[in-house]
C-alpha cells in the first residue's frame, strides 16, 4: 500500500502544473494508456480487490477555476463507442468526487461561463481469487490442485473502439512457513511432512494486487526416528531405546535387532545361502533390551501410520553401532590384608564375562582358596569382585607369595586360562 500511495503522489505532482486534472488518491497503482490510434494518453488507476462483486474505484477532479462551476461526469460506453452522462453537479468547490465506480473510462467536463476544461481517466477494479484443495495423498507424495481467477483489464481506443488489454503479468507461488517453494499452480510435494502443514497459494501481478489461500495438508505419513542409551559398555549391556518417531500409530512399531556384525560376516563367508542377520523382532513403542554377549550390533525401526485407506511406513537405522565390550580380566599382583582399609582384599577386575573360576595356591601347590561365579551379570560398568580376603580356614594367611589359576568364559565366547602370582603383605605402615 505504501508503494501505491507513492506512485499516486508522483502523479499528482506531475500534473500540478495543469489547470485541472483527474486523480485517484485511493488507487493502489497506476499506469498509462497505449492507444493504437487515439493520439492522447490517459491515466489508468488500479484498485486491488478480492471481491469481484464490489466496485471500489474512485476518482477526484480538481480545478483552479474559482466560483460556481458545473461538473459533468460521463462514462464511456464501448458498445455505442460514445460517452454517456454519469453524474452532474454545480458547486463552487475546487473538487468533485465519484466513487464505487465500475471499470471504465470517465470524462469530466468543468464549465464556468465560456471556460471549459475536459479530462479523462480509466479505472479498474483489479480483483483476484486463489484457492485449492488436496486431490491426491499417498505415502510418497500429495498433490494440491490450485485455482486462480483474475480480472481482465480492458480499455478501448477512443478513435476506433478497438480493445486493448492491460498486461498484468500475473504469477503464482506456493509458500510453506513463509518460504517460497514453487511457482506453479498445481503443487506436488514428495516425501510429505509427518505433521499437518499449511501451504499458501498466492496469486499476484505487477500492480501489487494479490490473493492468498491457505490449504491444509493432513498428514498420513510417519517419520521413523529413535535413539539408544548407552551405546557401549560391557556385557550384559542394558540398553533403553527412545522412540522419537513422528505421527506413528501406537502399537504399530517394529524393532529389528541384528546379530553381531562379526558373526554375520563370518556366516556369510562360510555359507552360500543367504544369511539371516536378524536376532530378534520386537513389537513395542519403546523397548528395553539386554545384550547378553559381546559384539557390534545394529538396530532398525519401522514406524507405521494407519489411516482409513492406507498404511504408510518409514524406516530408520541407529546412527551408529551399539558396541558391547569383549571380555577382559585384570588380576593384581599384590594385596595387604592388614585391616587398615587399604588394599585389604584380593580384588579382580573384569568385564563381559559369563563365568569365572579362581584358585589360589600356596608355594607348595596346595589350594588354599577357591572362588567362582557361573552367571556374572548385571553390572553397569567394569565389575570388581573380592575373590579372597587373605584368610585360610578363618585364619590370616601367612605373608608371602601365592599363585593363582584363572579360568574364564567371556560373553564373546572366548575361554581364557591365566596363571600368575600375588604378594601378600601383612605389615602396617
Amino acid at each position: 500500500m505504501k508503494r501505491s500511495l507513492f506512485i499516486v503522489t508522483i502523479l499528482v505532482f506531475t500534473f500540478s502544473a495543469l489547470q485541472a486534472q483527474i486523480t485517484s488518491p485511493g488507487a493502489d497503482a497506476s499506469d498509462e494508456t497505449q492507444y493504437p490510434v487515439f493520439p492522447e494518453t490517459d491515466s489508468i488507476y488500479i484498485f486491488c480487490s478480492n471481491d469481484s462483486t464490489i466496485d471500489v474505484a474512485a476518482l477526484t477532479a480538481t480545478t483552479e477555476l474559482a466560483g460556481t462551476k458545473n461538473w459533468l461526469w460521463e462514462k464511456y460506453n464501448n458498445e455505442s463507442a460514445s460517452f454517456e452522462s454519469y453524474f452532474e453537479e454545480s458547486t463552487d468547490a475546487a473538487t468533485s468526487e465519484i466513487d464505487a465506480l465500475a471499470d471504465g473510462c470517465f470524462r469530466i467536463t468543468i464549465t464556468q461561463g465560456a471556460t471549459t476544461e475536459v479530462h479523462r481517466a480509466w479505472v479498474f477494479n483489479n480483483w483476484m481469487y486463489a484457492g485449492g484443495k488436496v486431490t491426491v495423498s499417498d505415502c510418497e507424495h500429495f498433490v494440491i490442485d490450485g485455482e486462480m481467477k483474475s480480472a481482465v483489464l480492458t480499455y478501448y481506443d477512443l478513435n476506433t473502439n478497438a480493445p486493448v488489454f492491460v498486461n498484468k503479468d500475473v504469477q503464482v507461488e506456493w509458500l510453506e512457513d513463509g518460504d517460497r517453494i514453487a511457482s506453479v499452480l498445481n503443487l506436488t510435494v514428495y516425501d510429505p511432512p509427518a505433521e499437518n502443514t499449511n501451504y499458501t497459494l498466492r496469486v499476484y501481478d505487477k500492480f501489487g494486487c494479490d490473493a492468498q489461500s491457505d490449504i491444509t495438508y493432513e498428514s498420513i505419513v510417519t517419520k521413523a526416528s529413535f535413539t539408544a542409551s548407552p551405546m557401549s559398555g560391557e556385557a550384559p549391556l542394558d540398553v533403553t531405546f527412545t522412540n522419537n518417531s513422528e505421527n506413528g500409530t501406537p502399537g504399530y512399531f517394529e524393532w529389528f535387532f541384528y546379530r553381531d556384525l562379526n558373526e554375520i560376516k563370518k556366516d556369510a563367508e562360510e555359507s552360500e545361502e543367504p544369511v539371516d542377520s536378524i536376532m530378534l523382532v520386537a513389537y513395542d513403542d519403546a523397548p528395553f533390551y539386554t545384550y547378553e554377549n559381546s559384539g557390534i550390533y545394529m538396530v532398525r525401526l519401522v514406524s507405521k501410520h494407519l489411516s482409513d485407506t492406507l498404511t504408510c511406513a518409514d524406516t530408520a537405522y541407529l546412527e551408529d553401532y551399539i558396541e558391547v565390550d569383549t571380555s577382559d580380566i585384570a588380576i593384581p599382583n599384590v594385596f595387604t590384608p592388614n585391616g587398615d582399609g587399604v588394599n585389604d582384599e584380593f580384588v579382580v577386575v573384569f568385564k563381559s564375562l559369563q563365568r569365572l573360576e579362581i584358585s589360589i595356591f600356596n608355594r607348595w601347590g596346595r589350594r588354599v582358596h577357591y572362588w567362582e561365579s557361573g552367571d556374572v551379570r548385571g553390572f553397569d560398568d567394569t565389575w570388581t569382585e573380592t575373590v579372597w580376603d587373605g584368610r585360610i580356614g578363618g585364619r590370616y594367611a601367612s605373608p608371602g607369595v601365592y599363585f593363582y589359576d584363572v579360568v574364564s568364559l567371556g560373553r564373546d565366547g572366548k575361554r581364557k586360562k591365566e596363571h600368575g602370582f600375588v604378594h601378600l603383605f601383612r605389615e602396617k605402615d
